[in-house]
């Protein structure tokens, strides 16, 4: 009975199943195949016919970044050049001026000169506006012009930069710069260790690890693990790093994909550093990715709290793909899960608005998901603090100001304007804060909030339905009430900003190690972190 049932029933059925797989993967394949052969007929056509001359590479470069544009930020198409600068972020090796530079339409920015390195001995300095880069003219340099100060240790450079208005020339000879994933660890009191981890690269574990054991051989019995502004980077030293503090046989993350083989279970694979000392770990919006697998993993085992603002939300995994020619694609494979099983990416980008934006999930449509302690924890964008930190949350007053790179700016100008002598006497009063209001001022800018541009639409809409008129006066109302609240939110944001504006001007003087020092003593969600160690009840309250 049963080999008639397998007969009649299961063998046929599989058969189908088999048709219908083998179907849809013949359907897939004719149908790339089509749209290639059309896409590359049209591409001979416009280049053999077109009534300009075109440049074919600089076509196709439209054409891969168009398409790309239309899936997520991450899936992203490398030439040589990325290929390389990609391989030096996640080994750990850099080989040239030593610094840290921003790429603008027409110059270079240096943002910081590493301290001792190749432009720091040359005097360059955090602002200074790099035009020209030997002979080549940085404004018309149609990659990232950035590369350019990139070469083999002990070859010379000529720069050619902008400082406060007057040009100046300096030959730099390039050097091998090792960048540390932990740039930072030192005691905050006789039993708090505190540890910066700005990347996961190669070394992250490793450093970790070092800073650690160096920590404890110095009295620490508890530790700040420092992972704001960290944006990711290799998952396995994400895991490496949960490692540190769980035991073996830990799950950290699930990697969950359309293909199969992508579909993927970490676990930590050694015996713990230490997984009984009380750890606090700090986050916030620039907190991405790999930062978010150790974080949300640390809170879903109720292993450590987290302090500090929601997290960046990049619950994407992505995997290098080799092309032809040396070049490369990081393609967007699947996504990951923390512990619980709750995903944290925050934005949808296959589902866009009216606008073509990727949308974010509603707070009252996100899942619950326990810790192993019961506690409540949820998906629907980054990991959220234990404790939240108010400024650490950049308000969008804040973002805007950033994102025009005034306080960058502004931090250039006081350097030039001021004389600090010792870190412990830096203090941004209130006064400088009234000069920080008339720079912006000055500088033109001018924050647009989403009410204002909605009722900007509004009103255009209302012209052209010859409704101006009747709303009108509404209309100017509401606009006044805006620019009220635009006028009250610097002042508003008052200390947020001059965190800000501390930060950035104490490297101007006393380079990021300076800062480091500088936070533990100051900085906010430092000080939250070791009230809660120092009260060993709090601590575990909040993980009960």
């Amino acid at each position: 009975m049963k080999n008639l049932f397998r007969k009649k029933i299961v063998l046929p059925l599989l058969a189908v199943m088999l048709f219908l797989t083998t179907t849809a993967f013949k359907n897939d394949f004719f149908e790339i195949a089509k749209q290639i052969e059309i896409f590359t007929t049209l591409f001979k056509e416009i280049n053999m016919n077109y009534v300009d001359e075109t440049n074919p590479g600089d076509l196709m470069d439209t054409a891969i970044k168009s398409m790309l544009n239309d899936l997520d930020p991450y899936t992203q198409f490398y030439n040589e050049q990325d290929v390389e600068a990609s391989r030096i972020n996640n080994a750990g090796d850099y080989t040239g001026i030593g610094a840290k530079v921003l790429t603008l339409k027409d110059k270079l920015v240096i943002v910081e000169p590493y301290k001792d390195y190749a432009a720091d001995k040359a005097g360059l300095k955090a602002g200074d506006e790099i035009i020209k880069v030997d002979k080549v003219t940085v404004a018309d340099f149609k990659d990232d012009a950035a590369n350019l100060l990139q070469g083999a240790a002990g070859t010379e450079v000529t720069i050619t930069y902008k400082r406060q208005g007057k040009t100046n020339t300096v030959k730099i000879i390039r050097e091998s710069l090792e960048i540390k994933a932990v740039p930072h660890y030192a005691m905050v009191d006789e039993k708090t260790g505190y540890v910066v981890l700005r990347k996961f690269n190669s070394k992250a574990s490793a450093e970790t690890i070092g800073a650690i054991r160096a920590l404890k051989n110095q009295g620490a019995t508890q530790l700040i693990l420092d992972l704001r502004g960290n944006p990711g980077g290799l998952l396995s030293e994400a895991v490496n790093v949960t490692n540190i503090f769980v035991p073996k046989d830990q799950l950290v993350v699930t990697t969950k994909s359309k293909v199969k083989k992508y579909n993927k279970t970490y676990y930590t694979k050694r015996d713990a550093i230490d997984s009984q000392i009380p750890l606090v770990v700090l986050i916030d919006g620039s907190s991405a990715s790999a930062s978010e697998i150790v974080s949300g993993a640390l809170q879903d085992m109720d292993r450590a709290v987290v302090v500090g603002a929601r997290s960046f939300g990049k619950g994407l995994v992505q995997r290098p793909k080799p092309l032809t020619y040396g070049t490369q694609m990081k393609i967007t494979i699947s996504r990951y899960y923390t512990p619980s099983g709750r995903c944290i990416q925050s934005l949808d980008y296959w589902n866009r608005d009216e606008n073509g934006k990727a949308t974010r999930v509603k707070k009252e449509n996100y899942n619950a998901f326990k810790t192993r302690n019961g506690r409540d924890v949820f998906d629907g964008g980054g990991v959220q603090p234990d404790i939240e930190i108010a400024l650490a949350k950049q308000s969008p007053i804040t973002k805007a100001i950033l994102d025009e790179h005034l306080i960058f700016n502004f931090a250039t100008n006081y350097y030039y304007n001021n004389s600090v002598e010792e870190l412990d006497n830096f203090d941004f009063s209130d006064a400088d804060f009234k000069v920080f209001r008339s720079f912006l001022k000055s500088s033109g800018f001018d924050f647009k909030t989403k009410t204002e541009n909605a009722f900007n639409t509004a009103i255009d809409v209302a012209e052209e339905e010859n409704l101006n008129d009747e709303i009108n006066d509404e209309y100017k109302k509401l606009m006044g009430a805006i620019q009220a609240f635009k006028t009250n939110a610097i002042n508003d944001n008052k200390e947020q900003l001059k965190s800000l504006l501390s930060d950035e001007i104490i490297k101007r003087y006393f380079y990021s190690e300076g800062l480091y020092t500088y936070y533990t003593e100051n900085n906010t969600e430092i000080k939250k972190a070791l009230s809660i160690l120092n009260n060993p009840a709090q601590y575990a309250s909040i993980l009960r």
